[in-house]
């Protein structure tokens, strides 16, 4: 039966029914149900992966939705990979509206408490990076409690509206390596560097017979290796450790080629040509709230000065292999975890490693070993 047919057969009554159940159909369509396009909605929230900013996505499309995304944080299977947030969990968002490009975003106090200078900078990065962009935000206001913040932020006044460009801008130097006032040669040390050089924790050419950074370091490295107290000084047990000790091989298997394994454990990473550790050097990776994720990475990228958003500092040659996690120079390379997650070395040994390396090459990061 067509609707022709059909509508001479039903009385006004019958019409009457069927017009008013498809209204309700119609009512349903538009209010009860969501749209597609409103189900795909998602916003980009940022955390940080080691030294950078790196964003997930998530369910939102408002700079509302985002802050509230943001306050709660990476989830556990992105912590497993290495997500971090700054944020304190206690913060509050109060409003956020955006007009004439500039979002305002009014949060609780406990946004600005505790944490050093450098997680204050992350957790106004993400704040800035999350808004910047949405409903057409260019600059990000930050208030607390409905009022401007005081400076509690290194290098940032937040008395008015901030880019993240400049964020990203530089506003120190680059590092140089420091000036350096060697001992005399000494034939002992001169000795010593020889055996440092067999083993692959210094290079050819290295033995100057001067005690310097990058001769303990490479006795750093050694200690490390062989499991002896880290001190990067020769003591007893590791003058007599060196007169037996071989040549560091490598924890897995591998083809042909370059490679790296960072070995958490040691804090050390082996270079690996053809599968012969090439060096052994000293590294710092991540501390326990900020651990360098196990797993099998890539080198994405060499760059000579990178820039950390977040933290505001500089990164000289760094390997990044996943997100912001990179190998690259840093004054302060403890011999225990204390990075973001990435792997610090020394300037003695920096940019040999970024020389040596090349995009694509595999970096295998081992919890034991």
């Amino acid at each position: 039966m067509n609707a022709t047919s059909f509508s001479s057969h039903c009385g006004t009554s019958c019409r009457v029914r069927i017009a008013t159940l498809l209204g309700f159909v119609g009512v349903f369509a538009s209010v009860g149900v969501p749209s597609a396009a409103a189900a795909r909605s998602h916003v980009s929230v940022f955390f940080l992966r080691g030294e950078q900013l790196a964003s997930v996505q998530r369910p939102g499309g408002t700079p509302l939705e985002a802050m509230r995304q943001l306050v709660a944080g990476p989830t556990a299977a992105e912590v497993a990979q290495g997500f971090r947030t700054y944020v304190p969990a206690s913060t509050r968002v109060l409003s956020v509206r955006v007009a004439n490009g500039v979002a305002t975003v009014d949060l609780n106090e406990s946004f600005a408490s505790g944490g050093d200078g450098g997680s204050l900078l992350a957790r106004l990065s993400q704040v800035v990076r999350t808004l910047t962009g949405l409903q057409g935000a260019k600059k990000v206001q930050l208030l607390m409690n409905g009022g401007v913040v005081a400076a509690r932020f290194p290098g940032v006044s937040l008395s008015r509206p901030i880019t993240f460009r400049f964020l990203q801008t530089p506003n120190v130097g680059v590092p140089e390596p420091p000036s350096l006032r060697l001992p005399p040669p000494d034939p002992a040390v001169k000795d010593v560097q020889q055996q440092l050089i067999g083993l692959g924790y210094l290079l050819p050419g290295d033995d100057d017979g001067q005690f310097g950074p990058g001769t303990q370091n490479a006795i750093l490295a050694f200690q490390k290796w062989e499991r002896l107290g880290r001190t990067g000084l020769l003591d007893p047990q590791t003058k007599s450790r060196l007169a037996a000790a071989t040549q560091p091989m490598p924890i897995s298997k591998g083809g042909s080629g370059k490679r790296a394994e960072v070995l958490l454990d040691r804090q050390v990473a082996l270079l690996i040509k053809d599968n012969v550790v090439v060096r052994t050097v000293a590294v710092s990776s991540g501390k326990p709230s900020t651990p360098t994720p196990p797993g099998d990475y890539h080198v994405y990228a060499k760059i000579p000065r990178w820039w950390s958003t977040p933290f505001r500092e500089w990164l000289p040659w760094a390997l990044p292999f996943v997100g912001g996690i990179a190998f690259h120079e840093l004054a302060d390379v403890p011999a225990y975890p204390a990075s973001h997650g990435c792997v610090r070395q020394l300037f003695t040994v920096a940019r040999w490693t970024y020389n040596f390396a090349t995009v694509g090459m595999p970096v295998k990061v081992i919890a034991r070993s």
